[in-house]
């Protein structure tokens, strides 16, 4: 038997629920085909680099699998069937990773430096997080601004070629 790792994304309207079920199917699956999963990870609901389906987000989940290639091409072909399913991925590795994936110990870091940073939209001298800004002041009505004058870039700007002011200036 083989070892692999296969990731699936399936639609952001699927709720986590129905991601579990279809992970336990897909489990008894390879498991009545002889093989054997390993690790099961879900990495949650993650934003997609462009559109799948009409999709912007999709639920990761991750399997690391002892099997047959029967049992991989049985389990390829349900997701394929399986409208829920946007995307698969089945790579054949040398060895399974121990312990969390890479996408699991991100999760963890994130957390951990979120806990020593405390939140940082809680101060009440910063303002609130959607852009009301407590350390400018009410700006007020600023009033007709008036008339500027001639500055000094309208004045040594050079008329563009094609410009009716060009066309006036050769026509002198």
């Amino acid at each position: 038997m083989s070892l692999y790792e296969h990731v699936y994304l399936a639609r952001q309207d699927a709720s986590a629920q129905q991601v579990e079920e279809l992970t336990a199917h897909l489990k008894s699956v390879v498991e009545g085909l002889g093989g054997s999963i390993a690790k099961t990870e879900y990495w949650g609901v993650k934003s997609l680099s462009y559109r799948l389906r009409k999709n912007r987000k999709a639920h990761f989940t991750l399997m690391n699998i002892n099997a047959p290639a029967a049992a991989i091409n049985e389990i390829e072909r349900l997701e394929r069937l399986n409208e829920d399913v946007l995307r698969y991925l089945t790579i054949r590795v040398e060895e399974l990773e121990e312990g969390p994936s890479a996408m699991m110990r991100r999760a963890e870091r994130d957390r951990d430096r979120d806990e020593r940073r405390g939140d940082r939209f809680d101060r009440g001298d910063r303002g609130d997080r959607f852009g009301d800004r407590g350390d400018r002041g009410d700006r007020g009505d600023r009033g007709d601004r008036g008339d500027r004058g001639d500055r000094p870039r309208d004045r040594d700007r050079r008329p563009r070629e094609g410009s009716e002011e060009t066309e006036a200036a050769t026509e002198e």
